[in-house]
């Protein structure tokens, strides 16, 4: 598993909503903001889902995701892809619905989906736009 430089976990805690990009297994592109994207200590993104509705039914066709981060803040920003696996049961689907919970009460946490880092690429304008990082 790919670990993102601390560099992009520092910007990452300065981001409050990211654009999550995910396809159907024909291809059809899906684009959803996410609130609830955490880095974990070994590698992993978890991402929760609240409202999913076709990006859940395109994760379940494609194990492929994609997500960008971006602030005001960030001097870089970085596209980030990688492949997940969905969980809505057992000792980390519970931590991430504890999580949820005290983010907004109501929230309903049906799914953990974690997110394996495979890729890191630059997307900040200028002469290393869309090299790979990772």
């Amino acid at each position: 598993m790919t670990k993102l430089p601390q560099e992009i976990l520092d910007q990452m805690k300065n981001q409050k909503v990211y654009a999550l990009a995910t396809a159907s297994k024909d291809g059809v592109p899906n684009v959803v903001p996410v609130g609830m994207l955490i880095p974990q200590e070994d590698g992993s993104i978890w991402i929760i889902d609240n409202y999913f509705g076709k990006t859940l039914a395109n994760m379940e066709e494609n194990p492929r995701v994609a997500f960008y981060v971006w602030n005001p803040e960030c001097k870089e920003s970085w596209q980030v892809k990688g492949t997940l696996k969905i969980e809505n049961e057992g000792p980390d689907y519970e931590a991430a619905a504890v999580y949820a919970h005290l983010i907004k009460e109501t929230f309903p946490a049906k799914h953990l989906v974690k997110m394996t880092v495979d890729e890191v690429y630059y997307v900040t304008p200028g002469d290393h736009a869309g090299k790979k990082v990772l």
